[in-house]
């Protein structure tokens, strides 16, 4: 079987995964309502409420490569946080922070000037005329569960919105909530050429 590279543009409330495992007769949206081809699995993971790029493969080498944290492969995110961070809890974040007894490796962070353009989300994320929101861009080299989320709280700024907006050189470019596509070969090249260096 050839070896297959797609990138998908995960919606909100979608899991990660092409079956949903729960008894409840209320299923909820998996890869299976968007991707029609098999044998494929996701790259990692994105939760149920976080957005943006998926890679999937069935190439076991490279996904495992590029799930292991000890190859630290950058995935970059636009992250929604509530308040306004300052520049102490930017310093906190790019330089780990303490989550459940673990000390996160350094990640870039930098403050956005203005909101990235992005397709509203469904349902929309909870607006609080009192609260002012930030958007951030944090690019992280391991991928612990729930990690960026649990760092931004521990900083006193909690996750409204986040969207993964690249991984190494992918990223989402001109691909909707929904849509996916296949890595052209120039896009395959590099990543091979990153992961087995």
């Amino acid at each position: 079987m050839a070896d297959r590279y797609i990138i998908f543009n995960k919606p909100y409330n979608v899991l990660s995964q092409f079956t949903d495992n729960t008894d409840n007769s209320n299923q909820r949206h998996t890869l299976k309502d968007y991707i029609p081809v098999s044998s494929v699995y996701p790259v990692g993971r994105l939760d149920r409420d976080s957005e943006g790029l998926l890679l999937l493969t069935n190439h076991g080498q490279l996904q495992h490569r590029l799930s292991n944290p000890k190859f630290a492969h950058p995935r970059t995110y636009w992250v929604q946080v509530e308040r306004i961070p300052d520049e102490t809890a930017l310093q906190e974040l790019q330089q780990g922070v303490i989550i459940k007894n673990y000390k996160t490796r350094p990640t870039k962070v930098k403050l956005l000037s203005v909101a990235p353009s992005l397709p509203p989300r469904e349902p929309p994320i909870r607006f609080r005329k009192s609260v002012p929101t930030a958007w951030l861009e944090m690019t992280l080299t391991e991928g612990r569960n729930r990690q960026v989320r649990r760092m931004t709280a521990a900083v006193g700024f909690p996750t409204l919105r986040l969207v993964r907006i690249a991984i190494a050189h992918l990223q989402l470019q001109e691909l909707k909530p929904g849509e996916w596509r296949d890595l052209n070969q120039t896009e395959i090249s590099s990543l091979k050429q990153m992961i087995f260096l």
